[in-house]
């Protein structure tokens, strides 16, 4: 009951996700590992993501941590069932893509939803895949949409540049008459702001990190949960320090954090 939960993602992107833990869990503590050296895994090999992913799962087991949540689209569509494999009985393992399927695929009176995501997570169709599993009359757009996580982690939100590059990939034919968009990549949610001006309230964006935090709860239940007071503080590690993660990761802890860089592959 006093273990941690551990999330991690190739960089700032699933301070989303934590941040919705956080918030849903306020007396759970977390540990975050955020593989800075690699990111972003959108452009990486299905090998590379799944040897990332079941090394940081390790050390997340031998901080002992009661969960591990994948809070990356690229490594839950790679490398999901490669750690849940590895890490068998130890401890379950939550992904960034089930829930949110399990939810879009329900809602009523849809019949086309927009997904956008990194090469990774658009290639592997998992979210094609699974959405018509879940609803076989819908229509899945799919688009990879590969300069915002790297503009995001640069800081460039918010702004003219960021505008242009998000009106050019969201005015594409692909993506029209859709009714639903998912956000298929943690670091997205940062600029849902100018998702929606696009879009003008017309289309419904699905944010996955409240979704997600929700089936940690669930998951843990009430035999695994902190229920008296957090036992530390959150810990936060960076495979490589960049200045855009320090500065997201106090944005969304209130500047109490502790950031320290790990190489796990020395």
């Amino acid at each position: 009951m006093n273990s941690p939960i551990g999330i991690f993602d190739s960089g700032i992107g699933g301070l989303t996700v934590a941040n919705a833990i956080k918030d849903l869990l306020p007396m759970e503590r977390i540990i975050y590992f955020g593989d800075t050296a690699h990111l972003p895994y959108g452009d990486k090999s299905p090998a590379s993501i799944k040897a990332y992913s079941i090394r940081i799962a390790d050390y997340l087991i031998s901080k002992n941590c009661k969960i591990i949540v994948i809070a990356c689209n690229s490594a839950s569509s790679i490398a999901y069932e490669s750690v849940k494999s590895h890490v068998g009985n130890t401890c379950p393992v939550v992904d960034v893509i089930r829930p949110v399927v399990n939810k879009v695929g329900k809602l009523k009176g849809v019949s086309k939803v927009g997904v956008i995501g990194t090469r990774a997570t658009i290639r592997s169709g998992e979210y094609m895949k699974q959405l018509q599993a879940v609803n076989g009359n819908l229509e899945v757009a799919s688009l990879t949409t590969p300069l915002l996580a790297p503009m995001i982690e640069e800081g460039f939100f918010n702004n003219k540049i960021s505008k242009t590059i998000i009106n050019s990939y969201l005015s594409k034919k692909k993506l029209s008459d859709i009714e639903v968009l998912i956000l298929a990549c943690t670091h997205y949610p940062l600029i849902m702001d100018e998702i929606k001006e696009y879009y003008n309230n017309d289309v419904k964006i699905i944010n996955s990190a409240d979704i997600v935090a929700k089936k940690v709860k669930d998951t843990l239940k009430r035999r695994l949960l902190q229920s008296k007071r957090k036992s530390g503080n959150h810990s936060f590690y960076i495979s490589d320090y960049t200045l855009s993660f320090e500065k997201s990761t106090k944005l969304f802890f209130n500047g109490k954090i502790k950031l320290e860089e790990l190489n796990l592959w020395p």
